[in-house]
């Protein structure tokens, strides 16, 4: 599969690829990995004081962050295609980042081997 992807696209594991793809430099995830962790705490933070703001500036915040990696570091647009995908995608690229096993998935995707 190449760096298009269908807007039909009807799996989650085709999108996946996609998403790595549009996320190949060391510092578009990293800004991606900032601004979920704001979003997240943000969002925590809101349930446990009880101030829904504190949740959606988070998510601002942290959308903010994330989408500037795109024009800084990438030169490309966000990946907007599959909003609910993309925000599994960004968890899942988190999780296995902090697992330490994101470097297969890029390397599966055509990316830098074996690297975080």
């Amino acid at each position: 599969m190449g760096f298009d992807v269908p807007k039909d696209a009807q799996r989650f594991d085709e999108f996946w690829i996609y998403y790595l793809r549009q996320h190949a430099k060391r510092g578009t995830r990293a800004l991606h990995f900032i601004g979920t962790a704001i979003t997240l705490l943000a969002i925590m933070a809101g349930i446990l004081f009880s101030r829904a703001l504190v949740a959606i500036l988070g998510i601002v915040l942290g959308y903010a962050v994330a989408t500037s990696a795109h024009f800084i570091f990438e030169g490309n647009r966000p990946v907007l295609i599959h909003p609910l995908w993309s925000v599994q995608a960004d968890l899942r690229m988190l999780w296995l980042w902090l697992r330490g096993r994101l470097g297969d998935e890029l390397a599966r995707a055509g990316l830098e081997p074996r690297s975080n």
